[in-house]
């Protein structure tokens, strides 16, 4: 363990502006020994920290984390000018510490806003998009911002699954398998993969998964969603292709929505730009919300 990690180790205990992928303990569990940190620090006090996963000759983003990208804290009451300022100082910093690798790609939460200094240093970016319910005080709001399509889906489903929170990852990878079959692609990780991930949320107490079963037991549906103080996110989903009509993964995602607004503040989607995929998160009323996707040198 490198003095920098020691050093983010204590910091993601008690920063819970640090979102969940970028945490410690996250990328622990999707990256094992592969990752590493750059650190800012004034007075003593780390401001800002900028976690990477460096692979071979690379730095890379690992499956199932949406962002990283770079964490600050900001002095009180500080001025625009003088934050611009600020965030110029801190970036280059960090990026004066990372290692020199053929390619670059990483990409940031929506809450970094301002790229230029990466931009300075020949950095490229090429804008992404998440759709996020940023208001779920409200829920009654929020269903009512749902697009017509999604709540017939959901009182029809209603009407023929019933819903099931389950600790069983196996099945829900067996159901996650599904939807990358029926696509013809490569499912691209393991079992073993996922069941880190999800030792490491069950730990935590942050993460659910939800099962739509119909009256003979068939699985229609899975979703798994994770979450931490500022945001749920749903990271994983899959459905029976011969039971995709039944409306479950809009019931299924309304469940999560829910018990999201009992422990989180917003529900993120997570994407995408894959445009099937970007027409039915927006039906749920999600705010189009960009992010910045970095690179830097050729993926060979």
């Amino acid at each position: 363990m490198t003095s920098n990690q020691e050093k983010y180790r204590l910091i993601c205990r008690n920063e819970t502006s640090i979102p969940i992928f970028s945490r410690d303990w996250w990328l622990d569990s999707v990256a094992e020994n592969q990752w590493d940190v750059a650190l800012a620090e004034r007075n003593g006090m780390i401001v800002a920290a900028l976690p990477y996963v460096k692979k071979e000759n690379k730095i890379i983003m690992p499956k199932h984390t949406q962002t990283m990208g770079i964490w600050a804290a900001y002095p009180p009451k500080q001025k625009n000018s003088t934050r611009l300022g600020y965030e110029k100082d801190i970036f280059n910093e960090l990026i004066d510490q990372l290692p020199t690798v053929d390619h670059f790609f990483q990409r940031f939460h929506y809450s970094v806003t301002n790229w230029l200094p990466f931009y300075w240093r020949g950095y490229q970016q090429t804008t992404r998009y998440t759709y996020v319910l940023d208001q779920l005080e409200d829920l009654n709001r929020v269903f009512n911002e749902f697009r017509s399509n999604i709540k017939t889906d959901i009182r029809k489903a209603v009407r023929s699954v019933d819903i099931k929170i389950e600790d069983d990852i196996e099945k829900f990878y067996t159901v996650n398998q599904k939807t990358f079959e029926r696509q013809n692609v490569p499912m691209g990780y393991t079992l073993d993969y996922v069941k880190k991930i999800d030792r490491a949320c069950r730990e935590r107490n942050c993460r659910k998964m939800w099962f739509a079963y119909d009256q003979d037991n068939r699985i229609h549906a899975a979703i798994y969603v994770i979450w931490d103080e500022n945001s749920a996110y749903y990271i994983m989903g899959g459905g029976d292709p011969e039971l995709r009509n039944s409306g479950a993964t809009s019931l299924l995602l309304w469940e999560a929505i829910k018990h999201s607004a009992t422990v989180t503040a917003k529900f993120d989607f997570e994407g995408s730009m894959l445009e099937p995929v970007e027409r039915f998160f927006r039906a749920f009323g999600a705010k189009q919300t960009p992010y910045f996707l970095i690179t830097k040198g050729e993926a060979n």
